[in-house]
């Protein structure tokens, strides 16, 4: 039978992690819970940092966001300077599974297993977020482009805790979020797409369309495309998809056959893309 630890500091929980073999940190538990409940998961040793002080802050400057790892799912939602730095951010953890759901699980535990599905981690790549990892060696810091390694897969080290996340100030309002799910609307999703148009230049003229995709390949994909002041809508969208298909790559489940999937995918990118553009047209 598994034993929890709950430390009262970080210095305690990180020492714990060091020495004990067989170790997870336990946050919302939400992503845990099931995963035991479905018989799984197998583990030693809970590490619950509940206790542990200043990991539900955020704090936000005029070049980004700071999240702590407890930072629930729908603060990630409501916070008022989420929502001003990182509106992208804002409204992709709005379309998580369902309310209950967003005031437990946490903004670590949402990425610390690497789950292809996703939704966060489509908006984090895009932009342009880093992951802050903590261990009794020290800090390091890793792109969430870098974060997600495979399917299931991330960059934790077994004696390092998720301790953060810093997303940079969204460098323009052209953002946006898609995604379909296929038995229930609060279900895992078939498909995802969070696009974001970036500027190059004082002008403000958009030089980059970066694409983050979810549920279509063995972990989350970033994807980039360079248009310029002549790209119309299609052009974008064309370019968009065939980039798409590069790293489309779904895994055939409950939910949809790969073929389904990637059709959806296309569809989510399309949807995006078009949003995007026609808010840089509205602009």
């Amino acid at each position: 039978m598994a034993t929890f630890h709950v430390p009262e500091t970080l210095d305690e929980a990180l020492s714990l992690l060091a020495e004990l073999e067989d170790t997870m940190v336990y946050g919302g538990g939400t992503a845990i819970q099931i995963l035991l409940k479905q018989g799984i998961l197998f583990t030693e040793h809970f590490i619950d940092i509940s206790r542990v002080p200043g990991l539900r802050e955020i704090s936000a400057d005029s070049d980004g966001v700071a999240v702590g790892p407890l930072v629930t799912l729908r603060q990630m939602e409501t916070d008022a300077r989420v929502r001003s730095v990182a509106p992208l951010a804002s409204s992709t953890y709005a379309e998580v599974a369902n309310p209950r759901v967003r005031n437990t699980a946490s903004v670590a535990g949402n990425i610390a297993h690497g789950d292809y599905r996703l939704d966060p981690p489509t908006a984090l790549v895009v932009l342009d977020a880093t992951v802050q990892l903590s261990s009794v060696r020290g800090q390091r810091e890793v792109s969430a482009r870098e974060f997600f390694v495979d399917f299931q897969v991330t960059e934790v080290q077994h004696d390092e805790m998720i301790t953060g996340i810093r997303i940079p100030k969204q460098p323009s309002t052209a953002g946006a979020f898609v995604k379909y799910s296929s038995l229930a609307e609060n279900d895992w999703p078939c498909a995802s797409a969070a696009v974001l148009a970036v500027p190059g230049d004082a002008s403000g003229e958009p030089t980059e369309v970066r694409i983050g995709l979810g549920a279509l390949a063995p972990t989350t994909r970033y994807l980039a495309i360079d248009i310029d002041p002549g790209t119309t809508d299609q052009d974008a969208v064309d370019a968009a998809i065939d980039i798409a298909n590069t790293a489309i790559d779904p895994i055939e489940d409950i939910r949809g056959s790969a073929t389904y999937k990637a059709h959806l995918g296309r569809v989510a990118v399309e949807e995006a893309v078009r949003a995007v553009m026609k808010e840089l047209q509205d602009a």
